[in-house]
């Protein structure tokens, strides 16, 4: 049974830094495309960044030069580090997996099998 499980949301201020980690389990994690999205209520869930099996990286405009994403094999999980956060990027940030993504797909959040629960992220004064 495959998991992924995210933590490090919160609330932070404007220009405020957060990292979320997902951990994942039951799975061969090396193998897998990891990406984060995020949603706010009432919209549909957004493309964030995504990371491939060999460590190619794919991020949203909206988010280029401020978040970075990461992933360490050794111990199944992959990092999202934001930075310079806006008030904008306050939602709930969901770690997702696949194996088969293409890299035509990486930001169709249909295209991915696996989805952690959310960590909610407040960028707020």
């Amino acid at each position: 049974q495959v998991e992924l499980k995210e933590t490090g949301g919160g609330l932070v201020q404007p220009g405020g830094s957060l990292r979320l980690s997902c951990v994942a389990s039951g799975l061969t994690f090396s193998r897998y495309t990891l990406g984060w999205f995020r949603q706010t209520p009432g919209k549909e869930r957004e493309f964030v960044a995504t990371i491939r099996y060999n460590s190619y990286t794919y991020y949203a405009d909206s988010v280029k030069g401020r978040f970075t994403i990461s992933r360490e094999n050794a111990k199944n999980t992959v990092y999202l580090q934001m930075n310079s956060l806006k008030p904008e990027d306050t939602a709930t940030y969901y770690c997702a997996a696949d194996a088969q993504i293409i890299q035509s797909q990486l930001r169709n959040s249909q295209q991915y099998d696996y989805w952690g629960q959310g960590t909610q992220v407040a960028v707020s004064s």
